[in-house]
C-alpha cells in the first residue's frame, strides 16, 4: 500500500499500463514534458520515451482520429483531453466512428482507446473548463463510459480500461485530484470495471452517485446519521454500462431513491437511473426517486459554481423529501 492523490494514483496506473504492454502510448496536450495540466502524466515522458508519451498539437479531432489510426494498426492509445469542454470538437470522431468501427465491421476491427477526461466543476475555472459532458457518451452504444471517485478506484480503473477492447471513456473528477488515500499497486483485489460500489450500507435511502459528488453523499450520510437517518451511499463507477442490479437491491432494501450529479437536470443520467429503477421496483418504492443536479442552464461564471454544484444541503434536503418529512409546497422540513 502507498499513499496516493488521485491524480498521482492514476498517473501510477499510466505508468504500470505503459510497462506491460508495449503498444500502450500516451497521447494528449502538454502531457510530455508539462506533464499535464493536473501533472497527472509528469515525469512518464522522461521515463518512457517521447515515442510513448506523445505532446500532440491543440487538436482534439486529429487527437482522435490519430489514435482510430493507431488503434486500426494494432496499439492502445491512452488520449488525454485536457478539460472536459474541449472534447467537442472530436465529438464527431468519438461518436461517428471510435464507437462504431467494430459494429460496423462485424467484429472485425477492436477501438481499445482510453479516453480521458477531467471533469466537473468546483476549481473556479474559466468557461469551457467545468463542464458534464458525460450524458452524451452514455447515451451512445458502443462506448464505455466509466467515473472514478477516490485513488484506489482510479488506479484500479485506468488500467483496466487501458486492457479493455473496447473503446473507454474515463471520467476523472478534477476537484477531487488532490484527494489522497491508500493505493494498493496490483489488480488483485480489483472488482470489475462495469460493477458499482456499495460505499457506506444503509436502510432508509438509497443515495446514486458518480465521480466528484461521491464524496457529497458520503457527508450526507453522515450529516444524516445524526439525525437517525441510515442512508446507503451507492458509487455507481461505470456509466454505460449502468449495474443496475446493485442499484436494484438496494432500492428494494431502503424504499427510497435519491440520484445526484453535476450535469444539468434534463437528460441527464439520472433521468436514466430514476426510470430503470422505477420499472425494475416500483412495488417497493415508498416515494418517488428525487434528482439533484446541476440546474438547466449553462455553466456559470466561476463566482457563481456553488450555486449550480449539489451541495450538501441540497442532497439532504431530497433525503427529506423522498422520507416523507417535506412540504412538497416549500420544501421546509416538517
Amino acid at each position: 500500500m502507498v499513499q496516493k492523490t488521485l491524480g498521482a494514483a492514476i498517473g501510477l496506473g499510466l505508468d504500470g499500463a505503459l510497462a506491460a504492454d508495449d503498444r500502450v502510448l500516451l497521447m494528449g496536450e502538454d502531457i510530455g514534458r508539462l506533464g499535464g495540466v493536473f501533472r497527472v502524466t509528469d515525469g512518464l515522458q522522461k521515463k518512457w520515451g517521447a515515442d510513448r508519451v506523445i505532446d500532440t498539437p491543440l487538436a482534439e479531432a486529429g487527437i482522435l482520429g490519430t489514435a482510430v489510426g493507431l488503434a486500426y494498426r494494432g496499439y492502445r492509445p491512452v488520449v488525454e483531453i485536457q478539460f472536459d469542454g474541449f472534447i467537442y470538437p472530436a465529438f464527431d470522431q468519438i461518436v461517428a466512428q471510435v464507437a462504431k468501427l467494430h459494429y460496423r465491421t462485424r467484429g472485425a476491427v477492436r477501438m481499445p482507446i482510453t479516453i480521458r477526461v477531467p471533469f466537473g466543476g468546483g476549481i473556479g475555472a474559466v468557461e469551457h473548463h467545468s463542464e458534464s459532458p458525460e450524458a452524451y457518451f452514455a447515451h451512445t452504444a458502443g462506448l464505455r463510459v466509466v467515473a472514478c471517485s477516490h485513488p484506489q478506484d482510479a488506479y484500479w480503473m485506468i488500467r483496466q480500461a487501458i486492457a479493455c477492447d473496447d473503446p473507454v471513456l474515463f471520467f476523472e473528477p478534477k476537484r477531487r485530484y488532490w484527494v489522497t488515500g491508500e493505493v494498493d499497486a496490483s489488480l488483485d483485489a480489483a472488482p470489475p470495471l462495469e460493477a458499482a460500489r456499495v460505499v457506506v450500507e444503509g436502510t432508509d435511502a438509497t443515495i446514486v452517485t458518480y465521480g466528484p459528488l461521491v464524496a457529497t453523499a458520503l457527508d450526507a450520510a453522515l450529516a444524516a446519521a445524526d439525525e437517525g437517518i441510515s442512508l446507503e451511499v451507492i458509487d455507481l463507477r461505470s456509466l454505460s454500462p449502468v449495474d443496475f442490479d446493485t442499484v436494484e437491491a438496494s432500492v428494494r432494501k431502503t424504499g427510497r431513491l435519491v440520484i445526484t450529479h453535476e450535469a444539468q437536470q434534463f437528460g441527464g443520467l439520472g433521468a436514466e437511473l430514476a426510470t430503470s429503477i422505477t420499472e425494475r421496483c416500483f412495488t417497493h418504492l415508498l416515494a418517488a426517486p428525487a434528482r439533484v443536479t446541476g440546474h438547466d442552464i449553462p455553466y456559470p461564471p466561476s463566482r457563481l459554481e456553488e450555486h449550480f454544484l449539489p451541495d450538501l444541503d441540497r442532497v439532504l434536503d431530497a433525503v427529506d423529501r423522498v422520507l416523507g418529512r417535506a412540504n412538497s409546497l416549500t420544501g421546509w422540513t416538517l
